[in-house]
């Protein structure tokens, strides 16, 4: 703890810094999942805080530093035999993004968002000042600050919850025939005795006819005759495509067991399905061949570090969005006439207690549980369009009682953003924790002016060659090779190698 001390103390010494000469900031964290452009000025440096400081067994609990991403943690918590209760799909998502931004898996039908998972944090204010937060000190910072993507507070420290993992996760894919079939049938699977039975739940919608539930349940029982299917291989299939196959013909269930690290970062190798965009960007031919060929590019940190050198970002819809059950099917239709973007991921999600800066339900259409649709693929060419249609996607998801995460691209003006939360709970937050004039407020960070973006765009060289194919697609590639984050996966310990 002493080095987490300094650097605290350091970080603490810089916000405060700039918080006597009211100056505004922002955090530099090392790594990003967002797809929002980033422009920023006056930065403070925390990339130092990437430690597991310690796993307590007997308390089933980790401190963890707010930069430590998700395959670093696991590989932290099971020579253990622990797990945290949920662990985002991208091994490259941080602790402190899991807390400040919004984080739901597959174990969310049961757990919630990430944050639900947290005992406490520790968090430097915006004038410097070091503190803790919890359900029993500050619970007002501490639930206001989850989702608030680091507007009241810079996350230096995390106690997580952790608890018992097995070996395996008995996994089942379900097929289904229908988008109400599929919605109708991950609800039930959250239900009930076979929401306790499972551990994990999520969908994968590969066309209107064309489906699958996904369950795991974590198992130490491996069949004689089973040999356990992994995922992170060069020469293994990507999860997406490998449950299409698997479900394509049949109606009956398929299972097979999955060592549980290689379950959790299942759909690493091709970002869901997003890396067939970049085959289909740069007309690489996409089969099993080229997909082994370029297996270091195909996974999650390389292809986000390609997607924003590249400038692609800003013309790729990434949309997760959560809604009421009873709207989701009609809400994938219009999806569907509008876009036509397949596969699309089905997750259910418990919800947080109001008021809360992740998504929800309200009014009549208010429940427990909710469904996240995300929609993963390219958009217009033409930023005119690309903006009405991402205009008309907010106006037709708040018709539907649904939110979106605050991750990806927002369009909304300030009034259409603040209507869906409340916004008097969060800016007494932010005056009572002195964040106000000192952090940028959220709708600041969040929202994205794509004509002012196309106007630097046109006035800025580099940017427009980046918009001329194939040119930002080699930009992407480079940058990405630059990073060297091919070497992550390749050395993680997580990884079944058998």
């Amino acid at each position: 703890m002493d080095r987490h001390a300094r650097v605290v103390a350091q970080v603490a010494s810089k916000v405060k810094d700039y918080f006597t000469r009211k100056e505004p900031f922002r955090i530099a964290h090392g790594s990003t999942n967002s797809t929002r452009p980033n422009l920023k000025k006056h930065v403070v440096d925390i990339s130092e805080l990437r430690n597991v400081v310690k796993v307590d067994a007997s308390t089933k609990t980790a401190l963890v530093e707010p930069n430590v991403p998700m395959d670093r943690l696991v590989e932290a918590t099971l020579p253990h035999g622990l797990v945290p209760p949920v662990v985002m799909e991208f091994p490259g998502i941080t602790v402190g993004g899991g807390y400040a931004g919004t984080a739901g898996e597959s174990s969310s039908f049961k757990y919630g968002f990430f944050d639900r998972t947290i005992n406490e944090v520790e968090m430097i204010l915006a004038d410097g000042e070091v503190l803790k937060a919890s359900r029993k000190e500050k619970e007002d910072l501490f639930r206001g600050g989850a989702g608030a993507v680091g507007t009241l507070g810079v996350t230096t420290l995390v106690n997580l919850q952790l608890l018992e993992a097995k070996k395996y996760v008995k996994t089942t894919y379900w097929p289904v025939r229908s988008v109400s079939q599929a919605v109708a049938e991950v609800e039930d699977h959250t239900k009930g005795s076979k929401g306790k039975a499972n551990d994990y739940v999520d969908g994968i919608l590969f066309s209107k006819g064309h489906g699958a539930i996904i369950t795991g349940e974590m198992t130490n029982e491996l069949p004689s005759n089973i040999k356990p299917q992994t995922f992170s291989n060069p020469w293994d299939p990507w999860f997406y495509l490998h449950v299409e196959a698997a479900t394509q013909s049949s109606n009956e269930p398929v299972v097979e067991y999955i060592p549980i690290a290689e379950y959790m970062f299942r759909y690493d190798r091709g970002g869901f399905w997003v890396g067939r965009s970049a085959f289909q960007y740069m007309h690489f031919p996409f089969n099993s061949f080229t997909r082994w060929f370029l297996d270091d590019f195909c996974h999650t940190r390389m292809l986000y570090r390609a997607l924003h050198a590249s400038g692609i970002a800003t013309r790729y819809i990434v949309q997760d969005m959560a809604l009421p059950y009873p709207n989701a099917e009609k809400f994938i239709d219009y999806t569907d006439k509008t876009f036509n973007i397949w596969p699309l991921w089905l997750c259910p999600l418990k919800q947080s207690p109001q008021p809360t800066m992740h998504p929800h339900t309200r009014g009549d259409l208010r429940a427990d549980q909710m469904l996240n649709i995300g929609l993963w693929g390219f958009g217009p060419n033409d930023p005119r369009t690309y903006l009405a249609k991402n205009r008309a996607l907010e106006k037709t998801l708040g018709e539907m009682g649904g939110m979106k995460w605050l991750y990806a691209h927002t369009y909304y003006t300030k009034d259409e953003f603040w209507s869906q939360f409340d916004r008097e709970w969060h800016e007494k937050l932010r005056k009572k924790y002195r964040a106000d004039g000192a952090l940028p407020g959220v709708y600041d960070k969040v929202h994205v002016d794509i004509e002012k973006y196309t106007e630097m765009t046109s006035k800025d060289w580099s940017m427009r060659m980046k918009n001329l194919w194939p040119l930002g697609g080699f930009w992407g590639i480079w940058k990405s090779i630059q990073s060297k984050d091919y070497l992550l996966h390749r050395n993680a310990t997580w990884r079944s190698r058998d």
